[in-house]
C-alpha cells in the first residue's frame, strides 16, 4: 500500500523527454508533420489533447475529410492530394470502406503506432512555453489528465498543429484573428466585417437510427424552443444526419477560442432544440420510430488563430494559380466563408467561389516569420482569412503538413534554420524529397539526378495507342452536355467517330474545347463547333477537326445537352482519360455556371465535373488518329498523375495484354538498393475519409499484383496483394544488374495496365 501523511503542497508526477521535433495537435495535419519526420529519422514527440487522433476527422467530430477535389464537383481534374495522405486515405478505403469513423480513428491510430520514431502522448494539454532566448523555444509544458503526469518536452525544433496555435501564441508569434478589409490585400471577397461577420463559427453534428418502434423523446430543459424559426431549418431533411449537418453553426460572433465551450453549450441547445422541433412538431410524422444515437460533444472547430509567416496566401494566389519558387503543396476547395451568426444567420450557410484549377501554397506560409525553430502546420499557417476559406480543409492541411515533416529533416540534417531553407538555392531539395513520394507539386517537375531510370532504356511489351472504346451497349440519354476528356496531340487533326440514337428528327451540337491556361482543366476556349441533323433511331456520325490542334492539351469532346439523344457508353476505362458533364453539384455551390458579382475578383466559368465511381463511364468512341500519349518513355519524367499542360504522365499497355511487361536496362551494370513505383490510383476519386459509403475497397486502376527480375532471370522481388499509390521495394542487399523486367498481371478486363512511374536509386532513400 501507498500512505502519505500531510504535505503543504505536492507537485504532479514530471517527465521531462526529448526530441528532434515536438509536434503540438494531433489531427491530419499533425499525424502527417509527425509521420513524415519519423519516417526521415526523426525522433518525433507527437502531442494531442484529445484520446483520439484526427481532429475534425476523429470519432469525436466525425467530419470527412476532403480537400482539391471538393467532392468531385469542381473542374480540378486528378486532383486528390499525394503522398502520406493519400496513402492513409487508400488504407481506409481498404479497411472501411463504408465510412465509420471508429475505423478511421484506428486506421490513423495504427499509421502513428507503428512508427517507432514517435512518442505519442494523448489527452496531453500544452499549457506553457519555454524559450532559450526571445527568438528560440526551448521547451514546452503539457499536462496529461489521464495518468496525472506533467511532461517537459524539448526539442530543437517545434510544430504548431494545434488549430488555436497555442504553442505559438505563447511563444509570442505574430498572428491575425478575423478578416481583413478588402483594401488590405486587394481581396474583392473580403467580407463586410459589420454585417457578414468576422469569424467562421463552430459545428456540432448528430446521428439517428431508425428503432422499428415508436420512441418518444423529451427535451432537456436548456433546448431552444424556437428551431421551427431558425432560418436554416429548411436545410434539414429526415434521416440526414452528420457533417451533413454542417450549417448547424454558431460561434463566429464570439472569441472562438476562449469562449468556444459557450458556443457548444449554444449548439446542444441547439441540436436538442432541432430534435424537439422535428419528433414533437408533427411536421415530421415519418420520425416517429427515429431516436438520436449520438451527439458530438467535441464541436468541429473553423476558424481561431492564423499565423504570419515570410509569406502570406492571399486571394489572388488562389485565383489566379500564381506559381511560388517555393511551392511545396496545393490546395483546391472553394474560397468558403460563413456567416458569423451562423444558425441565426438571415444569409445563405456559405459563399463559395471556386477558381478555374487548383493552386500552388509556397513554404515560407509553413513556419514563424519570428520564430526561428517553430513550424505550422493545418488550418493556422499563413493565410489571409480569404484565402483560409479554401486552404483550411483537411486534406490541404494534411498535404501541406508533409513538407514541414520533410522540412524537419532537412532542417536537422543541415542545421538549418526552417527560413534558411527558403532561400532559392535550397529549397529545391525540399521540392525534390516531396516529389520523390508523389507530392505532386503543381507545375514543377524538379529533376532527380540520383534516379537511374532517368539514365536507362524503357521498353514495354506493349503501349496503348487509343484508336477505339469498345460499346457496353449502355446508352446515356443527354440530359446534360457531356464530355470526353482526351489528351492530343499539336501534330494532328482529329477525326472522332460515335454512335448516337435519337428519340425523334433532332440535331446535335459537338464541340471541341481546350483550357485557356495549362494551369487548369476548365474547358473555357473553344476550337470548333459543328451541328449534325440526326434522324429517328440508331446511327453514327463522325466529328472532324479541320484545322490541327496547335499544342499539346488536354480537349474536351462536348456533346451539347439534347433530351432527345442518347449516346452509346464504353465500360473501357484508361488511366488519363474520363468523361465530365456541365450539372450542378450544389452540395459545393456548383449551379453548372459560376458568375460572381462583379468587381470581388473571382472568374465566371462552367463547370464539368464527373460521376462518382461506378458512373463516369466513356463514350464508346473511334479516334483518328490514334491517341499515342501512353508510351513507356512517361515512367521516366517525374508526374504521378495526369497533369493540365496535357499529358497522362502514364505508360499503358494496350487492354488485350493480360502480362504487361516494362523493361529498364542500363549500359552498365548498376547497383540498387531502392525501387519506388507508382501506379494509378483514381486522383479524380474525392474518397471522403468517413460517412460515405465507398463501392470497392480497392480502387480498380491500382495494379494488385507484379514481380521484379534481374538480368539473369532471378526473382527479386514479388508482390500479390497491392492496393497503394506507391510502393516502396528496399532490398536486403543492394542488386547489381544491367536490367530490371516488371511483370505486371491485369486486374481488370476493361481496364490496361498502367503504371506513372518508377524510380531506382543506389541509396536507399527514406
Amino acid at each position: 500500500m501507498i500512505k502519505k501523511g500531510f504535505e503543504s503542497i505536492r507537485e504532479n508526477k514530471l517527465l521531462m523527454l526529448k526530441a528532434d521535433l515536438v509536434v503540438v495537435g494531433g489531427g491530419l495535419a499533425g499525424v502527417c508533420t509527425a509521420i513524415v519526420a519519423a519516417r526521415e529519422n526523426v525522433k518525433v514527440i507527437l502531442v494531442q489533447d484529445r484520446p483520439v487522433l484526427g481532429g475534425n476527422a476523429s470519432s469525436e467530430v466525425r467530419l470527412w475529410a476532403l480537400g482539391a477535389t471538393s467532392s468531385m464537383g469542381n473542374n480540378n481534374r486528378w486532383a486528390r492530394e499525394g503522398g502520406l495522405i493519400n496513402e492513409i486515405l487508400l488504407d481506409n478505403l481498404k479497411r472501411n470502406k463504408d465510412g465509420n469513423p471508429l475505423i478511421f480513428d484506428t486506421v490513423l491510430l495504427e499509421k502513428v503506432y507503428e512508427e517507432k520514431n514517435i512518442t505519442l502522448l494523448l489527452n496531453t494539454s500544452v499549457y506553457e512555453v519555454e524559450k532559450s532566448h526571445e527568438k528560440t523555444i526551448k521547451s514546452i509544458k503539457g499536462f496529461c489528465s489521464q495518468n496525472g503526469t506533467t511532461y517537459q518536452l524539448e526539442a530543437p525544433f517545434f510544430c504548431d498543429s494545434s488549430g488555436d496555435g497555442i504553442v505559438a501564441f505563447q511563444a509570442g508569434a505574430s498572428f491575425r484573428m478575423g478578416a481583413e478589409t478588402p483594401e488590405e490585400f486587394d481581396e474583392g471577397f473580403a467580407p463586410n466585417i459589420e454585417d457578414y461577420g468576422n469569424l467562421l463559427g463552430h459545428s456540432l453534428y448528430f446521428y439517428t437510427k431508425d428503432l422499428g418502434k415508436p420512441v418518444e423523446y423529451i427535451a432537456p430543459s436548456f433546448a431552444i424552443d424556437n428551431a421551427g424559426e431558425l432560418p436554416r431549418i429548411r436545410n434539414y431533411r429526415l434521416n440526414e444526419h452528420g457533417c451533413n449537418l454542417w450549417w448547424v453553426e454558431y460561434g463566429g460572433r464570439l472569441d472562438t477560442i476562449h469562449q468556444s465551450e459557450e458556443i457548444k453549450f449554444e449548439l446542444w441547445k441547439v441540436v436538442y432544440g432541432i430534435w424537439d422541433y422535428v419528433k414533437n412538431s408533427g411536421k415530421y410524422p415519418d420520425a416517429e420510430n427515429l431516436t438520436l444515437e449520438w451527439v458530438g460533444t467535441i464541436p468541429g472547430k473553423r476558424e481561431s488563430r492564423r499565423f504570419e509567416g515570410d509569406y502570406m496566401l492571399t486571394q489572388k494566389d488562389i485565383v489566379e494559380q500564381r506559381d511560388h519558387y517555393d511551392r511545396v503543396a496545393f490546395g483546391g476547395w472553394a474560397m468558403d466563408l460563413h456567416p458569423a451568426d451562423g444558425i441565426y444567420s438571415d444569409y445563405n450557410s456559405c459563399t463559395q467561389w471556386h477558381t478555374k484549377g487548383i493552386y500552388s501554397i509556397p513554404y515560407r506560409c509553413y513556419y514563424s516569420k519570428d520564430i526561428e525553430n517553430l513550424f505550422f502546420a493545418g488550418r493556422i499557417i499563413s493565410a489571409s482569412h480569404v484565402a483560409f476559406g479554401s486552404s483550411r480543409v483537411m486534406l490541404t492541411c494534411a498535404h501541406g503538413a508533409q513538407a514541414v515533416g520533410k522540412a524537419v529533416a532537412l532542417c536537422l540534417k543541415n542545421n538549418w534554420t526552417p527560413r534558411n531553407l527558403a532561400a532559392k538555392d535550397k529549397i529545391g531539395l525540399l521540392q525534390l524529397a516531396l516529389n520523390r513520394e508523389g507530392q505532386s507539386i503543381p507545375r514543377l517537375q524538379p529533376p532527380d539526378l540520383e534516379d537511374l531510370t532517368t539514365k536507362a532504356e524503357i521498353s514495354a511489351s506493349s503501349e496503348l495507342e487509343l484508336s477505339h472504346m469498345n460499346e457496353s451497349g449502355e446508352w446515356k440519354p443527354l440530359l446534360f452536355n457531356m464530355a470526353q476528356i482526351l489528351p492530343l496531340e499539336a501534330k494532328n487533326s482529329y477525326r472522332f467517330k460515335v454512335k448516337l440514337k435519337a428519340e425523334n428528327n433532332t440535331s446535335i451540337t459537338i464541340a471541341l474545347r481546350t483550357s485557356s491556361k495549362e494551369t487548369h482543366f476548365t474547358p473555357d476556349v473553344e476550337i470548333q463547333s459543328k451541328t449534325f441533323n440526326l434522324i429517328e433511331g440508331e446511327q453514327e456520325i463522325t466529328f472532324t477537326i479541320d484545322e490541327p490542334i496547335t499544342k499539346d492539351s488536354y480537349a474536351y469532346v462536348c456533346f451539347m445537352k439534347n433530351e432527345m439523344v442518347e449516346i452509346m457508353l464504353s465500360d473501357d476505362r484508361f488511366s488519363g482519360i474520363m468523361t465530365v458533364l456541365q450539372k450542378e453539384t450544389p452540395a459545393v455551390s456548383n449551379y453548372g455556371k459560376q458568375e460572381p458579382p462583379e468587381g470581388i475578383g473571382v472568374d465566371t466559368f462552367d463547370f464539368w465535373t464527373p460521376e462518382k465511381t461506378p458512373e463516369g463511364k466513356n463514350i464508346s468512341m473511334t479516334i483518328e488518329p490514334p491517341i499515342q500519349n501512353f508510351s513507356s518513355i512517361n515512367i521516366m519524367n517525374s508526374h504521378v498523375r495526369p497533369t493540365s499542360e496535357g499529358y497522362s504522365n502514364a505508360w499503358l499497355a494496350e487492354l488485350n495484354d493480360e502480362r504487361p511487361e516494362l523493361k529498364i536496362s542500363w549500359a552498365e551494370k548498376q547497383k540498387i538498393s531502392m525501387l519506388r513505383l507508382f501506379f494509378d490510383c483514381d486522383f479524380d476519386n474525392a474518397l471522403p475519409s468517413v460517412f460515405v459509403t465507398h463501392p470497392n475497397s480497392e480502387i480498380p486502376f491500382t495494379v494488385k499484383e507484379y514481380l521484379i527480375y534481374d538480368d539473369n532471370k532471378n526473382l527479386l522481388y514479388e508482390k500479390s496483394d497491392n492496393f497503394q499509390a506507391v510502393n516502396k521495394v528496399v532490398f536486403d542487399e543492394p542488386i547489381v544488374t544491367k536490367e530490371l523486367n516488371i511483370v505486371l498481371t491485369k486486374k481488370d478486363v476493361n481496364i490496361p495496365v498502367s503504371v506513372f512511374k518508377i524510380s531506382a536509386y543506389s541509396e536507399n532513400h527514406l
